[in-house]
């Protein structure tokens, strides 16, 4: 049994942020209805990485296991009725249309609670839904850019690089998914729902609390020098360096240890949290100069012995095949209707008495229409009236 089993979560979101919170809810057991267009969600027909599929992308197919696909024309009063009555079953809605979209569809928030008192609202933005920015759109790499995190990293005089992730959309996912399970425990307590408000730019804000507040209440100025480093608040040697034959990275290692295992008696004389700031490109120097004597492997293991904080330089194949990644069974390989048997990046948490699990993969477009449009009570001749109208698409 899933901790959320018994609960509905209508999802009309779309891209990544929206689909992959509602895709954790699904995770963890509740019912999720994707209500897409009769042409299919955005994400559908924008395959990431050109990774195209048989009948569904990579992209589509890693946000939205575990949802039934409903496909409906929402412009149309036949289209918002039937979503109106789907709202009225659910625990949750959730949507993430540019400011007064929802409006005008009918599917704001004043008007799902009016048909359903007790709905857990989830409402996701850019920038926020009111202010000068509202209007703007919300891209992860516009506001990895804004979020001023990309100014942490790197040496100083050269461009900004954005992270090698989707990570503002994954923070505003798991953002909203934090939201909703929230105030569904507050429903719990109170009966009481209401409406969570999530934006992408207060989620780059928010989890970057110890930067900015060594900002904001230590009056330390952000500053990249000279040399290549992974964090202008971060002591030196802390990066990604160049071995003999690829890279190393290393976080903040003791400057005694580090000088012992390198053979670098300078970095003895030197202490490690004033000097490891003060005289950050020295030390980056020094170490970068050193490491390319070594291969990877030898020198991880030598940092090894001396229990400094070492690691490998992963690509995804690299990745995919570690050990620990195995025995932690980060992905997860299940049937699917159409792409056949798929691997892909499973669960964050594991919950020892109602773990999540896939229960069905992506769904194709209106997979699930007929069937829902039963459970609501539409008679078939109705269904099929609607489908011939094109209202609805169904996927028989």
């Amino acid at each position: 049994m899933g901790v959320l089993d018994g609960y509905r979560v209508v999802d009309l979101s779309i891209a990544m942020a929206g689909p992959l919170a509602a895709m954790r809810l699904g995770d963890l057991g509740a019912d999720v209805v994707k209500v897409e267009p009769v042409t299919g969600e955005w994400q559908r027909h924008a395959p990431a990485g050109g990774a195209t599929g048989n009948r569904i992308n990579a992209s589509f197919l890693s946000l939205n296991r575990n949802k039934r696909s409903l496909a409906v024309n929402l412009k149309s009063d036949a289209g918002r009725e039937i979503v109106h009555r789907l709202a009225a079953t659910a625990d949750v809605f959730l949507q993430n249309y540019r400011p007064g979209v929802a409006e005008r569809l009918g599917m704001d928030y004043e008007t799902i609670r009016g048909l359903n008192p007790s709905i857990v609202y989830v409402s996701m933005s850019g920038y926020g839904e009111t202010g000068p920015y509202a209007s703007r759109p919300g891209q992860d790499l516009l506001l990895q850019a804004m979020s001023g995190a990309m100014l942490s990293t790197g040496r100083e005089g050269d461009p900004p690089v954005p992270a090698g992730s989707y990570a503002i959309d994954a923070i505003t996912a798991y953002s909203a998914f934090e939201g909703a399970l929230a105030a569904l425990l507050h429903r719990e307590r109170t009966g009481e729902g209401q409406r969570v408000s999530v934006n992408m730019l207060d989620a780059a804000v928010a989890v970057q609390m110890q930067e900015l507040s060594i900002f904001t209440v230590g009056g330390v100025p952000q500053r990249r020098g000279r040399e290549p480093h992974g964090h202008t608040y971060i002591r030196a040697p802390y990066g990604v360096f160049t071995t003999k034959d690829g890279y190393i990275a290393l976080g903040m290692p003791r400057l005694d240890g580090l000088a012992a295992a390198m053979d670098l008696p300078a970095l003895a004389e030197m202490d490690g949290d004033a000097d490891g700031h003060t005289r950050r490109d020295e030390i980056t120097a020094m170490v970068a100069a050193r490491l390319p004597e070594r291969t990877t492997a030898e020198w991880l293991e030598i940092f090894a012995r001396h229990d400094l904080w070492a690691g490998p330089v992963y690509g995804y194949a690299d990745l995919v095949a570690d050990p620990q990644v195995r025995h932690n069974g980060s992905f997860v390989t299940y049937e699917h209707r159409t792409e056949g048997t798929v691997t892909t990046p499973g669960f964050p948490y594991g919950l020892s008495a109602s773990p999540p699990r896939v229960r069905r993969g992506a769904p194709l477009v209106g997979e699930h229409t007929r069937e829902l449009l039963a459970e609501l009570g539409y008679p078939e001749e109705r269904t099929a009236e609607l489908l011939a109208e094109g209202v609805l698409a169904c996927e028989d």
